[in-house]
């Protein structure tokens, strides 16, 4: 049987369903083999558990301490039918109806044993990687078309190329798994559920640039994947997958972890890089690129956990296999994270081009309040809502940008007819100045500034009121050209677009268009 390890099913209670199992199985004389895995994404359902039988895994959930009993009553070992039963897991809906690459071991194996990750096509990548010339892994992963999972979606390969290309003796690969964009979960349910897959990504980068020494820097609030990765790095060293002779490369590949302290804006790559240092996170201004002169000043390779935990697939199957899936410029898969207000929150991994109404209908369910929705932000704090107009334009990277939104990390915040956008605005100028860095004038100042005039706006009529919305306008331009990074860069998308998609919340009577009929 398999009970989730995950951070959101600990959250509610699967030890304490762990213990029930293995408390009621022993007074009952029932021999069973209990496996924490990782989540499976379905957190509406948490905790699930899953039983082995001889036609696959059968899911109950969502399972707590006292349903046990019952459970086991009711056969729940042979995959007998209950109240809580989903029949065969990979049969349910949700989970059948995604194409599962980067996450295709998650909630399927032990995350840290090694014979169930290899068992599972782990190691395959790093296997051919090390068999191949370090500018023909740079190829492959040119060829695929991937590029940054972690929102700015720059391509993979051309960052890997440029560091490779840079002169010096000591070279870094960092990966940031400061995750902490609002309904954003991808990144800490593959390193709590798959950390491997993360260290194989991490190494073939390695080799691919010349990098001796990696580091993983993931945010404090995470300490289920701190503890995990520390220990899957260990097992991964003694076993030769790290360590002075990676994969019998005859190359080195050293990993650490680094705890981030809190700072939502060392989730930009430059500031990561002053807190891995041991200084205070503050945004570096450009150039020089880090992938030129990045950590300790040296050329560095920076990409996110999704990023990263993808590069193994692509060498372990090819980059003509990937490019396969997605659409244009967009190739392969991303995890979207459902969040908000919905009904069956959770992480669904598809290829690009699928909407945002069957992300949030199809797979989601609408709300969970029942109400209609009203706004869907897209790309965490920072992204825009985009226009419901829109639900129905394939998620793309381009076909997004060309109308002012993102896709980012792929976080998906759902809000229902009750929500006020104007309050939702004024949180985000509030949330970024609370963890502006202080460096630039624009975001720090700005952002202040944004907090008041929203507040006026939403208090004041009259003349007074469409002078206000001019100023919030002319700030958000000066934030969005004026910023260093895109802390104070990309904040107005959130308040523009919900000022252009939902007047009324501002007191805006929207425009009437007159039929010339």
């Amino acid at each position: 049987m398999y009970v989730p390890r995950d951070a959101a099913a600990l959250a509610v209670g699967a030890d304490a369903v762990a213990q029930a199992l293995q408390r009621e199985c022993a007074a009952r004389g029932l021999a069973v083999e209990l496996v924490r895995n990782g989540s499976r994404g379905l957190l509406w359902l948490e905790t699930l558990v899953e039983i082995e039988t001889a036609q696959g895994r059968v899911a109950y959930g969502p399972v707590q301490a006292a349903d046990v009993p019952g459970l086991l009553d009711a056969g729940m070992l042979q995959g007998q039918s209950h109240a809580l039963c989903h029949g065969l897991t990979e049969q349910m809906p949700y989970l059948a109806r995604q194409e599962r690459l980067t996450f295709a071991r998650v909630g399927i194996v032990d995350p840290l044993s090694l014979r169930d990750y290899e068992a599972h096509g782990g190691w395959q990548g790093l296997r051919a990687a090390a068999a191949m010339a370090p500018e023909a892994i740079v190829q492959q992963v040119l060829d695929s078309g991937l590029r940054g999972r972690g929102g700015a979606a720059f391509p993979a390969g051309i960052k890997w190329k440029t560091v490779a290309a840079a002169p010096g003796s000591q070279k870094y690969i960092a990966c940031n798994a400061d995750e902490g964009d609002s309904g954003t979960f991808a990144d800490r349910l593959l390193m709590e559920g798959d950390p491997f897959c993360l260290i194989e990504g991490m190494a073939i980068a390695g080799l691919a640039v010349g990098a001796t020494q990696g580091y993983i820097y993931v945010r404090s609030e995470y300490p289920h994947s701190i503890v995990m990765l520390n220990e899957a790095i260990a097992r991964a060293s003694a076993a030769g997958w790290l360590g002075a002779n990676v994969a019998g490369s005859g190359k080195a590949f050293y990993l650490q972890v680094r705890k981030g302290a809190g700072s939502y804006v060392c989730g930009e790559e430059t500031a990561m890089l002053e807190s891995i240092e041991g200084k205070r996170g503050i945004v570096r201004a450009k150039p020089p690129l880090p992938a030129i002169e990045g950590l300790f000043g040296k050329p560095t390779v920076i990409n996110n956990v999704i990023t990263l935990a993808t590069v193994p697939i692509i060498l372990a199957r090819g980059a003509a296999f990937y490019q396969g899936y997605g659409m244009g410029r967009s190739r392969g898969t991303l995890p979207f994270q459902l969040a908000g207000n919905i009904a069956r929150g959770g992480l669904v991994e598809k290829a690009f081009g699928l909407t945002l109404r069957e992300l949030v209908q199809d797979f989601g369910g609408g709300t969970a309040s029942g109400r209609p929705i009203k706004a869907i932000q897209v790309g965490g704090p920072l992204g825009s809502y985009v226009a419901p107009e829109n639900w129905d334009d394939p998620l793309d990277y381009e076909a997004y940008a060309a109308k002012g939104n993102v896709v980012g990390h792929g976080g998906l915040v759902v809000h229902d007819d009750s929500a006020d956008m104007a309050q939702l605005a004024r949180y985000a100028m509030e949330f970024c100045a609370i963890e502006s860095c202080g460096k630039c004038t624009p975001c720090r100042i700005g952002s202040t500034r944004g907090v008041e005039v929203i507040d006026r706006i939403t208090r004041q009529g009259g003349a007074e009121h469409a002078a206000n919305v001019a100023l919030l306008e002319s700030l958000c331009d000066t934030m969005q050209h004026g910023s260093l990074c895109a802390m104070g860069g990309m904040t107005p998308y959130p308040v523009r677009s919900a000022l252009q998609h939902y007047p009324q919340d501002f007191g805006i009577e929207p425009v009437q268009t007159v039929n010339p009929a």
